[in-house]
């Protein structure tokens, strides 16, 4: 989500000005650490932590949280009430501004009933419409569609009917370990800068526009007047369930209400139905998609709270730390991003639990959004630090804010006292490294911070840019703002948006180490004469 901002001259000459101010104060040779205050850090993070009892209370207390959704309305206060109790100051909820349709699942269910009887693994896509109650009716396999002229195909062939929406995936009968172990090679890898171009931008831009186009194909089916959509992804008993799994990208908005129930199958269960389907034999199925809209559009919200600074030359300058607190709605968003949220919960608590009194303010972010396209965290950057203009020319309709380059960003007067961000947002593992985002001034002070926690297993800077992730909003206006490099453990391979989200894939050594470097980093960045080094120029091009 790095963002090119060539296109205004005039806007480079703003931001880097701002910059460079920010650097007036020399930045030191050596960064001076309180090697005493890291040790009571390191020993009351692992020693007395709390930090399952927050990911217990998060994961299965509160469940899945869904941005506009009473769950994540349930998950925010139940965040603010951790705050308050450990002693962090204005814990509250603030508006990002319109998001769109409140909902919730109240629950889904799948019966297989012909050729047998079977409970088949089933869940509403986000934002999906409900069935009329309980239908029974027969199954259709209809191939993933490309262009609307393969619509004819199917005209007058629909109604009543079930879809099955694409093919089975192909599973593997003897599956690669899905624990990823973490080496020494890759640990060299990740500290490479690469000088190729990754391909995830149009990787994310061909993923918008195919769901653009689901949503047309949604539209045809509720014509058609076919009953409901079942798709799948995923692995045994294992299904991916967000908005690349909904009939369109935009389906909480009211404007792009779904057309049609839908629900996510596991892999299992659905090609089952396939194979049968294909071979000839009937299939008819009860199913039962229960969900609930809000009677209206609603706000984004994201919870703030802070540990106010008490040196009067620094204490209006900003430490954040921070993760997102939405999450999808199949599992309970344990480690996409509850894991980052409680890893910031847990570094508050230790300092506050060591009676800690900064030199600047630091403010805890856990975001709303996030997984509609880092919607809190950026409207917390227009609220506060900068004003960004993306363009609303009608080429630029179907793309979201996250995957555009902005026109114009307008610093406003908080953007010269923003200090620094540090986020974490890839699971339940523990740190190894983190990302400097091409500021090889602040990889350098990475470098003399690492030092007293090498033993933690944190050493890898490394200057490479994240992308579709909170800190980016915050870098994308030239202030600091960095991934913490974690352990991806079964991240990528199990929970990453999938049912098996759960409190059970949480690592609590991993987590207790995680929590205590976060605190260390927030403290030191904290405790510096200088505020942090910004780049000279704004990141280059998204």
């Amino acid at each position: 989500m790095v963002i090119d901002m060539r296109s205004s001259t005039l806007l480079l000459l703003v931001i880097t000005s701002l910059s460079a101010g920010a650097q007036s104060v020399r930045q030191p040779a050596t960064e001076t650490l309180d090697l005493t205050t890291i040790g009571r850090i390191r020993d009351e993070g692992s020693r007395h932590s709390h930090i399952m009892e927050y990911g217990s209370g998060l994961a299965d207390g509160i469940g899945p949280r869904l941005t506009g959704s009473p769950e994540f309305e349930r998950g925010a206060r139940w965040c603010i009430v951790q705050l308050k109790n450990m002693g962090v100051a204005d814990a509250h909820e603030e508006s990002w501004g319109d998001f769109g349709m409140a909902w919730t699942q109240v629950g889904t269910s799948l019966l297989l009933t012909q050729p047998s009887n079977a409970t088949l693994l089933a869940q509403a896509t986000p934002w999906s419409p409900a069935t009329n109650g309980e239908v029974t009716a027969p199954v259709v396999l209809v191939p993933e569609m490309h262009d609307e002229t393969e619509f004819a195909a199917w005209k007058g062939k629909l109604a009543g009917k079930i879809i099955l929406y694409g093919e089975a995936p192909m599973i593997d009968p003897d599956p690669k370990p899905l624990m990823i172990p973490m080496t020494k090679e890759k640990l060299d890898a990740y500290g490479q800068y690469p000088l190729s171009n990754t391909g995830v931008e149009a990787a994310n831009l061909q993923w918008i526009r195919a769901g653009n186009f689901e949503e047309k194909v949604a539209k045809f089916f509720a014509e058609e007047h076919a009953i409901a959509v079942l798709r799948t992804s995923g692995e045994a008993a294992m299904f991916v369930d967000d908005t690349s799994s909904s009939m369109g990208s935009w389906v909480y908005l009211k404007e792009r209400k779904q057309a049609l129930p839908s629900a996510e199958v596991s892999a299992d269960g659905y090609g089952r139905m396939a194979r049968l389907v294909t071979h000839g034999v009937p299939v008819t199925v009860k199913l039962n998609i229960m969900t609930r809209f809000g009677a209206s559009d609603v706000d984004g919200n994201n919870v703030i709270g802070e540990i106010p600074g008490t040196d009067p030359l620094l204490k209006d300058q900003i430490v954040m730390v921070g993760g997102h607190l939405d999450s999808w709605i199949a599992g309970t968003g344990a480690t996409d991003d509850g894991a980052g949220v409680i890893i910031a919960l847990e570094a508050m608590r230790i300092l506050k639990t060591l009676d800690i009194h900064p030199r600047r303010t630091i403010r805890i972010g856990l975001w709303g959004g996030e997984e509609e396209g880092e919607l809190g965290s950026l409207g917390y950057v227009n609220k506060h630090l900068a004003t960004v203009r993306f363009s609303d020319g009608p080429e630029m309709k179907d793309i979201p804010a996250w995957l555009q380059r902005p026109i114009s960003v307008t610093p406003k007067a908080d953007f010269a006292n923003f200090d620094v961000y540090f986020n974490a947002d890839a699971g339940g593992g523990r740190f190894y490294g983190i990302n400097a985002e091409g500021n090889m001034e602040a990889a350098r002070v990475f470098e003399q911070w690492a030092a007293p926690i090498k033993d933690l297993g944190f050493s890898t800077i490394t200057l490479r840019h994240m992308e579709s992730i909170d800190s980016v909003n915050f870098d994308m206006v030239g202030l600091p703002g960095f991934e913490m490099r974690q352990d991806l453990r079964d991240y990528d391979t199990r929970t990453h948006h999938t049912n098996l989200d759960t409190y059970e894939r949480l690592s609590e050594p991993d987590l207790k180490q995680a929590a205590t470097i976060m605190a260390i980093f927030i403290y030191n960045a904290a405790q510096r004469d200088a505020m942090f080094p910004r780049k000279v120029m704004p990141p280059p091009g998204r």
